[in-house]
């Protein structure tokens, strides 16, 4: 099986250096090769692919700005391998990573793959506290780290794994962002495709983000939501539901505290505090602990509202998505 490693990069020189560094010191014994897709960026990194061209087969490519997804499909487009390992820029490789990926299709073949995520020691204390929410059974029920419990399995495009038969029947990923991964997950599924989970087969993923970017994006990945079930009803889950009645809930709660009784406010508080203690002990810090309580708030309210709005206007008001979110589609 030959592997093409595809990655979109816009404004972010630095980090794809770090990336194409840990795909350097692969212990993958067989070829593979790389394909850099510059997605329009005013900062482009074509001296750092350059850099790499003595240590890996890798191609560059530059286009006119489309998104992440249209980009991915213009490096699958490109690409030789029959099997396309898509990565975000800002993510950095251990140096098992491709030998556990063909070590688990080997043992299991699967059409379209997903890998968890992780936090190097070298990131920052927020970057270490946005990992835990993002990837916490407390927080997301583990669906971008390693405790996921289903066998179909929604991958994110940060880590996935996508063979050129699943590409070449799908036509790759839509023009919705975020939102275009679990698309594509269900377009595949329909298709006859299935999906898995690799719980070794992780990424470090920097996420160099502040809390105000950390909220516009759980914001639009609670937007997203609505309009895939709106375009695929019965893959609907009460689950995707849980942070806006989170929300309602606290809010409940708050008003029945000052009028009945506060026992589900305190419920609220130790919730709160599981996320400290759980935050703080997975990270042996207690300002991680801390923040990690922050960024559990920014996703549970950014997501949350962002569904709500997004539930109103495309279910109950049967607005267009394209209408009613623009920025979230890219005009191909």
């Amino acid at each position: 099986m030959y592997f093409s490693f595809i990655i979109p990069v816009y404004n972010r020189p630095d980090e794809i250096e770090e990336l194409l560094e840990s795909l350097s010191g692969q212990t993958y014994s067989k070829e593979f090769e790389v394909v850099v897709v510059e997605d329009g960026s005013s900062i482009p990194c074509g001296h750092i692919i350059d850099s790499f061209k003595d240590q890996l087969t890798i191609s560059y490519y530059f286009k006119p700005n489309s998104g992440p997804g249209d980009s991915r499909n213009f490096g699958m487009r490109q690409a030789k391998g029959d099997y396309f390992l898509i990565l975000d820029s800002d993510c950095i490789l251990p140096d098992t990573y491709l030998q556990s990926v063909a070590e688990n299709l080997e043992r299991e073949y699967v059409d379209c793959f997903g890998g968890p995520d992780n936090a190097l020691d070298s990131f920052s204390d927020v970057q270490k506290a946005i990992n835990f929410t993002m990837t916490s059974f407390l927080t997301t029920g583990g669906v971008r780290g390693g405790s996921e419990k289903i066998g179909r399995f929604q991958p994110r495009s940060f880590n996935m794994g996508l063979s050129k038969k699943g590409f070449e029947a799908t036509g790759g990923f839509g023009n919705i962002h975020p939102g275009e991964d679990p698309d594509l997950s269900i377009r595949l599924w329909e298709l006859g495709f299935d999906s898995k989970l690799f719980r070794d087969s992780y990424v470090y993923h920097k996420r160099r983000i502040d809390w105000s970017k950390f909220y516009k994006q759980v914001n639009k990945f609670g937007k997203a939501r609505p309009i895939l079930d709106s375009w695929y009803p019965k893959y609907k889950k009460p689950t995707f539901w849980f942070p806006t009645l989170f929300l309602i809930g606290f809010v409940v709660s708050a008003i029945l505290a000052f009028f009945l009784t506060p026992v589900f406010l305190f419920l609220y508080a130790f919730y709160f505090l599981l996320i400290f203690v759980f935050g703080a002990i997975s990270n042996s810090s207690l300002k991680i602990g801390f923040l990690s309580l922050i960024a559990c708030i920014i996703q549970f309210y950014g997501y949350g509202i962002g569904f709500l709005k997004s539930f109103i206007k495309v279910t109950l008001l049967k607005q267009k998505p394209e209408a009613a979110f623009p920025g979230l589609f890219f005009k191909k």
